[in-house]
């Protein structure tokens, strides 16, 4: 089970992230995006919500992205959460214009 929201900046994410928690998501099921890295880190450490790291994303795809361009992999990240390439695609233009993405997933 996967809910999306994009948002314009931290408050509204966090608003976000709320919404999931009182919806029944825990912290470690909640990721946030924003298209530069800098603000991306901000805002999942100002947020508390969880890096989309090797568990998500397995070591291959982890490395990969080193080599990739910041759009490239943002939309393997957002694959790596259950959405679908066009749902990343579509969500990474998004982020294309200063927007942030909330995710909240549930395994299975």
């Amino acid at each position: 089970m996967k809910n999306v929201r994009v948002v314009e900046n931290g408050v509204q994410a966090k608003e976000a992230i709320e919404q999931f928690l009182n919806g029944g998501y825990t912290k470690d099921e909640v990721y946030l995006l924003a298209h530069d890295k800098n603000r991306s880190k901000d805002l999942t450490e100002a947020l508390e919500t969880k890096d989309i790291g090797v568990s998500e994303q397995g070591a291959v795809n982890l490395v990969a992205n080193v080599f990739q361009s910041r759009g490239d992999e943002l939309r393997s990240k957002i694959q790596s959460l259950g959405l679908s390439d066009v749902e990343a695609q579509q969500y990474e233009r998004e982020l294309d214009k200063g927007l942030v993405l909330v995710v909240a997933t549930k395994a299975g």
